[in-house]
């Protein structure tokens, strides 16, 4: 996730033994007289451990990104994920897309302690509070557009989408008051996938993954970070992860009207309700039963407020509305 979520001091945290090999490997990328001055652990990641480098030489100080995957289960999934994200990466350096610059990966740990992947800083910070909160989804909705609108070469064309949940892994709310709401939802994706027009996909983009700058009328958005998930697949997808989690966020309104932006930034969604409803629900059930999963790392960025029973009330609430609106 994100290279400005917040930072914590760490020390000497690569001088450790457990990073030891890791220190190294950046180190060697290095210029002869450059240095690491301090890491800084960055806040709001869930899948890896974010770092921010702090370096020092005769030509000034700069400082560095390193994404390591240290959880068993991206570990074994690190070669796929830290490949692909280091291929996307090299593409959108000549695209007006804001992504950080690659510098070196290791997706097997052949050098470094845990699979890690070095770029450059952008500059930013993530803003998930909710002052603010609709003028950041209307360029939250403009840079999706310009993402689905790369053109892409069928050489550079990333794998298909996978979705994150089914009927059967759908995980439901013990102490819900409107079970009907879920079972509607569940049937809604028992359905084969419908037929759609692809197009490149962040795949987890959402404002967790979106760096910003300014305020006002200069409000920017500096960097788009963890392209890990990168995929091809409808843009109604990319659009209901945004969506669910500007619901989780804001409110059920915010994620209800994420679509609405997008189209009227000059996206394109699918004609078919039902259709879009299926995306649209494909991805909030991933979230069930409480969200919990997300709200860890947006706590940690000061969102204290988003209990797990208030994620769980939106959730239900988002879902319900989704049913209401394109059933």
């Amino acid at each position: 996730m994100g290279s400005g979520g917040g930072t914590e001091g760490v020390g000497a945290d690569l001088d450790s033994h457990d990073w030891s090999a890791t220190r190294a490997w950046v180190e060697k990328g290095l210029s002869e007289a450059e240095r690491i001055e301090s890491v800084e652990r960055l806040r709001g990641g869930w899948t890896s451990e974010m770092r921010r480098l702090d370096l020092c030489g005769p030509g000034g100080r700069r400082s560095l990104v390193l994404r390591s995957f240290v959880k068993p289960f991206f570990v074994r999934h690190a070669e796929g994920l830290l490949t692909r994200e280091a291929t996307v990466l090299r593409m959108l350096g000549d695209t007006d897309v804001p992504a950080a610059g690659l510098l070196a990966v290791d997706a097997t740990a052949q050098y470094c302690d845990h699979p890690s992947l070095l770029m450059t800083l952008l500059p930013g910070t993530v803003r998930l509070g909710d002052r603010g909160a609709d003028d950041r989804a209307d360029l939250l909705a403009r840079q999706l557009v310009r993402i689905h609108q790369l053109p892409v070469t069928a050489r550079q064309r990333p794998r298909t989408y996978q979705a994150w949940t089914s009927p059967e892994r759908v995980t439901l709310p013990a102490g819900s008051e409107r079970p009907e709401i879920w079972q509607r939802a569940v049937d809604v994706i028992r359905r084969e996938p419908p037929a759609c027009q692809g197009c490149f996909l962040h795949r987890d983009f959402h404002p967790g993954n979106v760096l910003f700058t300014g305020t006002g009328d200069d409000l920017r958005i500096s960097g788009v970070v963890d392209w890990v998930e990168t995929s091809w697949g409808p843009a109604d997808l990319d659009v209901a992860h945004c969506s669910t989690a500007l619901a989780l966020l804001h409110g059920i309104p915010a994620g209800m009207n994420f679509a609405d932006r997008y189209v009227a930034a000059g996206g394109t969604l699918a004609d078919d309700g039902p259709a879009h409803l299926y995306w649209r629900l494909l991805d909030a059930l991933g979230f069930a039963p409480d969200a919990e999963k997300v709200a860890v790392p947006w706590r940690e960025l000061g969102r204290v407020d988003l209990t797990p029973s208030v994620l769980a009330q939106r959730l239900e609430g988002y879902i319900g509305s989704l049913l209401g609106r394109y059933a």
